[in-house]
This record gives structure tokens, sequence and C-alpha cells, in this order.
């Protein structure tokens, strides 16, 4: 089992930055890729992007390419999300989750969300 817990979300302003942070324990974090979720209300689930095990790779889905950016730390078995530039469509609980593929629809472990709320 690995249990995720997610932090950082909040209201910010559009335009602003958030930080949200994943951590991890449990069964070893670096074995896993490391993805982020948004879900919308009314909206189904959203891929925002995944890391994998190593940290060598990324993948992000293009509505925020080049403002948002996920990173690990296997020494603190933590990921990231840092959101830049953000948009009221950016709006959304955040869900991090851990699974065997950045290319995966499915992952195996899953966060509580955390509320990331833009405003106009």
């Amino acid at each position: 089992q690995v249990q995720l817990v997610e932090s950082g979300g909040g209201l910010v302003q559009a335009g602003g930055s958030l930080r949200l942070s994943c951590v991890a324990s449990g069964r070893t974090f670096s074995r896993y890729a490391m993805a982020w979720f948004r879900q919308a209300p009314g909206k189904e689930r959203e891929k925002v992007g995944a890391i994998t095990w190593s940290g060598g790779s990324t993948f992000y889905t293009d509505s925020v390419k080049g403002r948002f950016t996920i990173s690990r730390d296997n020494t603190e078995n933590t990921a990231y999300l840092q959101m830049s530039s953000l948009k009221p469509e950016d709006t959304a609980v955040y869900y991090c989750a851990a699974g065997t593929s950045i290319w995966s629809r499915e992952y195996d472990y899953w966060g509580q969300g955390t509320q990331v709320t833009v405003s106009s």
C-alpha cells in the first residue's frame, strides 16, 4: 500500500502561482510513476501530467504545457506540481496518484485531493 497526501491548494488570483505537494508513505515511493489529475465541478477527471520514477521524463496535457511543472524528490518521498500563470479554468480539485507508467490512465493509489481556486 501507498498512502498519498496532497497539500498546497488554496485561493489565488489569475496569473498567480501555487505549488502542490504530494507526500507518500508506505511502499517504496521511487518505484512508482507519479501523476497529477484534476476534476472541476461538472467535468470529468483530467490528467494534468506525470513523471517517471526517476524523474527523467514528464508528460503534460496541452492546456498546462509551459505553465505547470511536475517534479519529485525521492529522498523526501514527495512529488510536486508547480503551477504558474494560473487561469480561472484551472480551478479544480487536484489529486496525485501513483502507478506504473506515466502514459497510463489507470493508477494504483490516490490521494484525497486538494482544492485549487483561481479567481479572475
